[in-house]
């Protein structure tokens, strides 16, 4: 696929995903979620990348959804009567995925499914969208200029990108509701005492934070950094620590003779390991699990 909207960026196993419409502070469109979804769905499967950043050209992350298309300005059929059974039952008809389905909601449902971490460099205005789907991200580092909005309450609207099931997990349900029924710009000193943002960074060297985090990262196994980032994120949702016992012991099980040998085999030696498992073929064949 051949991206207008975004940059697709590899250097030393580490991805750059740049959303590329400065002039517009890189509001959010169709045709940049559509490029996304594809971007994050190619790099989970791409060997060559281990770990991914995310961040946006210019001035600022994201301004959130552009608003200034004719129509329906989130890309939506108007002609169509939804209800939740059609959500439930024809989730990927053609008519439902163009017409229906939130494209930050698709968005961020791929970053969820992606095999690799994703780290957010955020820096200015990270508004609706730019913020929601920074909520699927596994780290998020923020400049010290960062303004994040969860505006949609201001402008009619309710929140999307699956964020209200994301959100309460990262800061407290409290937190969430305030940010959300106000509609505030949350500065950087706040995201960090909240616990939204992993730390706050001078705007120049932002990224080279986020790579240097990239970085230590990529020199892990492929294949468990894929299945801790899997077991993290499926088993807090869980409603008993059972059902996590039940997969780590499948994962330690699995590890222990794949990556895990190599592992132990280089701390015994005092070197550094050679992980040669690849996350697009070595999966475990219990992954993924929450599919059977």
């Amino acid at each position: 696929m051949a991206y207008n909207a975004i940059l697709y960026q590899i250097e030393n196993t580490i991805l750059t995903i740049t959303l590329n419409r400065p002039e517009h502070m890189n509001a959010f469109t169709v045709e940049m979620a559509n490029e996304l979804i594809d971007a994050v769905n190619c790099a989970s499967e791409d060997d060559e990348v281990r770990a991914i950043v995310v961040t946006g050209a210019g001035k600022a992350f994201c301004a959130g959804m552009d608003l200034g298309s004719q129509g329906n300005v989130f890309g939506l059929n108007e002609a169509l009567q939804p209800s939740l059974r059609d959500m439930q039952t024809k989730l990927d008809d053609p008519d439902i995925i163009a017409g229906v389905r939130d494209t930050g909601g698709r968005l961020t449902l791929a970053i969820y499914d992606c095999k690799k971490p994703i780290i957010a460099a955020i820096h200015g205005a990270a508004v609706g969208i730019g913020a929601t789907m920074t909520c699927a991200m596994d780290i998020r580092l923020v400049s010290e200029n960062a303004r994040v909005g969860f505006v949609f309450n201001k402008i009619g609207i309710t929140p999307e990108a699956c964020s209200t099931w994301f959100l309460p997990r990262i800061v407290s349900m409290g937190t969430a509701l305030e940010w959300v029924y106000s509609g505030d710009l949350i500065l950087a000193e706040e995201l960090k005492a909240r616990g939204f943002a992993n730390s706050i960074e001078p705007k120049e060297s932002l990224l080279e934070k986020a790579y240097a985090l990239a970085k230590r990262i990529a020199q892990h196994s492929p294949v468990s950094i894929a299945l801790t980032r899997q077991m993290m994120y499926r088993n807090a949702a869980q409603d008993h620590p059972l059902a996590a016992h039940q997969i780590d012991s499948l994962a330690i099980f699995y590890a222990s003779q794949g990556s895990g040998r190599e592992g132990v085999k280089a701390f015994l030696e005092k070197r550094e390991p050679e992980y040669v498992e690849k996350a697009s073929q070595d999966m475990p064949p219990f992954y993924p699990w929450w599919e059977d």
